[in-house]
């Protein structure tokens, strides 16, 4: 038998089956119940290396994947990132998008505009700006010497996570990147130095939907476009 449109659209294994997705109620059960997000959110052993399942207890459920209705202006596939609710948007066709929680800059380090994506990459290495050493001399303690100068490889224990989205401005690295963490309870809140956080698994999920070239809005906070729910979810 052949994936639905949604099965295929929310990512999940087909091994979830049919009843998995039918819509529940409740603060505890999005879309699809825990056995869906158990899934969606489980280990994953078959990449460069392995990432742990996401302990669910953990995180509001209000920020895991789902498929939502949005009304926005721009085109299907923009990535557009409402700071003030701290969700990320993947634009899709039928006035739908893919929502994702996300950590969003804390106070002093959020920033808003519209960008690109110039470069993406799996397991990338860490590159902490000037700046930052300068706030946080002891970072360097953590640094090896890569072939771009102090920074951590990608692994596991790399603050990028598994997929980095790189965010420029014509031809220019803004230095923020979209990328995961290994600290998903992380997510929901204003955390970063201005970067969005994401939990590995959506952006892995993130990260196959996104070709280099794709439209960035990051709006300010604020000025929220929320997505029209029934429920906290």
């Amino acid at each position: 038998m052949g994936l639905s449109r949604r099965t295929f659209i929310l990512g999940i294994p087909a091994a979830a089956g049919a009843s998995s997705l039918l819509p529940t109620t409740g603060f505890a059960q999005p879309f699809g119940g825990r056995s869906t997000y158990e899934a969606i959110y489980g280990p994953v052993g078959n990449d460069l290396y392995p990432v742990p399942g996401v302990n669910l207890t953990r995180i509001n459920p209000a920020y895991l994947r789902k498929l939502v209705p949005y009304d926005t202006p721009e085109a299907p596939g923009t990535i557009v990132i409402d700071t003030g609710a701290r969700y990320l948007y993947h634009v899709q066709d039928g006035g739908l998008a893919m929502r994702y929680g996300v950590g969003v800059g804390r106070t002093g380090f959020s920033w808003s505009g519209t960008a690109m994506i110039g470069d993406k990459q799996e397991w990338p290495d860490w590159y902490p700006p000037k700046e930052m050493f300068s706030r946080q001399p002891e970072l360097m303690e953590q640094m090896g010497e890569l072939p771009g100068g102090p920074g951590m490889a990608g692994g596991p224990g790399n603050p990028l996570g598994a997929r980095a989205l790189y965010l420029f401005q014509g031809k220019k690295d803004t230095l923020y990147r979209i990328h995961g963490t290994f600290e998903p309870w992380t997510i929901g809140t204003n955390v970063s130095s201005g970067c969005i956080r994401m939990i590995n698994q959506d952006a892995m999920d993130l990260y196959d939907r996104t070709p280099i070239g794709t439209r960035v809005v990051v709006l300010p906070s604020g000025r929220s476009r929320r997505a029209p729910v029934a429920s906290r979810t």
